[in-house]
């Protein structure tokens, strides 16, 4: 269902575009929680990130459990422990489609850098997300 009037066509295609993705935020935001596609897409992966894995009732496999690999010493096992969580958590969103990851050691923390790409489109992004020991949070960098 699209806009006819009398409005010029850039202003008409704003209201036949209809977003994939419709969700709520109230993390950071102070009157517009709604959030659409890539935001909100984003938005969850780190929600997912944040919550430890079996602390929501009925949903034992949501969330992760990375924030055990933070206080291990970081080796070639350790890494690899943290790459295949980081899969697990992104392929449990139909969304997302993982690109590479990459695991830098921080002093209080673990830097990730990941690739993914927002279905449908076939657009890579790069998220930058900080684990960090202290306040046991992540978040975009």
């Amino acid at each position: 269902m699209g806009y006819s009037g009398s409005r010029p066509a850039d202003q008409r295609l704003k209201y036949t575009t209809m977003p994939t993705f419709i969700g709520f935020n109230t993390q950071n935001q102070f009157k517009k929680f709604t959030l659409i596609d890539a935001p909100l897409v984003k938005r969850d992966l780190l929600n997912a990130f944040n919550i430890r894995q079996g602390q929501i009732p009925g949903r034992p496999q949501y969330g992760t459990a990375l924030w055990d690999n933070l206080f291990e010493n970081q080796t070639s096992e350790t890494d690899n422990s943290i790459l295949a969580e980081i899969q697990r958590v992104a392929g449990g969103d139909p969304r997302l489609q993982l690109g590479q990851v990459q695991v830098f050691n921080q002093q209080n923390g673990i830097l990730i850098q990941i690739e993914i790409v927002i279905l449908p489109s076939t657009t890579a992004q790069q998220l930058s997300i900080f684990f960090d020991q202290q306040t046991r949070t992540a978040s975009y960098v």
